[in-house]
């Protein structure tokens, strides 16, 4: 059983699945070609997760053109890199390379203007991109990164013969990821589990949460409704989470993040409170005042 099998308090509610959805294919950047998991007309957002993209593929025509120039405002964008290379570069003069099992947080804030090209002409490029929502007072903050390699985030080892690869939050045995958002206090385990083994994770009822489904099949919750690879799994509410793989076992994603309960304007790379602030960054953007 997981770390948490003895941990979740006589009493508390286990988290079930709502609703499962597999995204829709799209293109972005200069036209990569990638799932949009949430941020589609099926799901729009989780407060305050506002966007999930998977991007894989080992053919270069779907990814080599990359994403160049382009802005940000109001909310924080994650990067993490499970196969292959990416180049970030800034306006602001920041650059580095996201390799395998690394991450990039970039904080956005009051506006940057940056390119994801891939740092590579062939071979698999397959990763994911977190859009996290930042509540009206940290809007107009600097910009800001926290990067890390895969040998700077802690991979704890379950009793089960699982691992979570822990990039944000905290696990219920008390590993810590190295990425920190105190607006949002977000949780971002990358968990892998063997035939049969079960994970369980206290989540406060003060966060929306959903998980990913790489690879394989699992039961969430009590209930024990099944999900299956490719497949998002929103959460409902709860005091924790239970995840239990089938005997091929099943690797996943667990996100969560604090909700904000702020109104949301979206406009394209902005995305602000309201319809004139959003108006007003496209205008700073094109008046070159990011």
């Amino acid at each position: 059983m997981s770390s948490a099998e003895s941990t979740s308090p006589k009493g508390s509610t286990s988290r079930e699945l709502l609703m499962l959805t597999s995204g829709i294919p799209t293109s972005d950047g200069a036209g990569v070609r990638l799932t949009r998991i949430i941020g589609s007309p099926e799901l729009n957002m989780i407060d305050p997760l506002l966007l999930l993209d998977c991007f894989e593929s080992d053919n270069p025509d779907d990814y080599i053109a990359g994403f160049p120039d382009h802005p940000h405002r109001g909310f924080e964008t994650v990067t993490y890199i499970l196969d292959g290379r990416m180049r970030h570069k800034d306006n602001a003069g920041h650059e580095g390379v996201i390799g395998p099992g690394g991450v990039q947080w970039m904080t956005a804030g009051r506006g940057i203007v940056h390119s994801e090209m891939p740092e590579q002409e062939n071979g698999l490029l397959k990763g994911f991109q977190l859009w996290i929502n930042l509540p009206a007072a940290e809007k107009m903050t600097a910009p800001e990164y926290q990067e890390f390699n895969a040998a700077e985030i802690p991979v704890e080892t379950l009793e089960s013969g699982g691992t979570v690869k822990v990039i944000a939050g905290k696990t219920n045995q008390g590993t810590v990821g190295p990425a920190h958002r105190p607006a949002t206090d977000p949780l971002y385990f990358d968990v892998e589990l063997p035939g049969d083994g079960t994970f369980e994770q206290r989540i406060p009822d003060s966060h929306q949460a959903v998980i990913y489904v790489l690879d394989g099949n699992a039961h969430v919750g009590t209930q024990r409704k099944p999900i299956g690879s490719r497949t998002l799994g929103v959460l409902d509410e709860g005091d924790y989470v239970q995840v239990t793989a089938y005997s091929d076992g099943v690797r996943f994603l667990l996100i969560a993040g604090r909700r904000l309960n702020e109104p949301v304007a979206r406009g394209g790379p902005f995305v602000m409170n309201t319809k004139q602030e959003v108006l007003q960054a496209f205008s700073d953007y094109q008046n070159n005042r990011f």
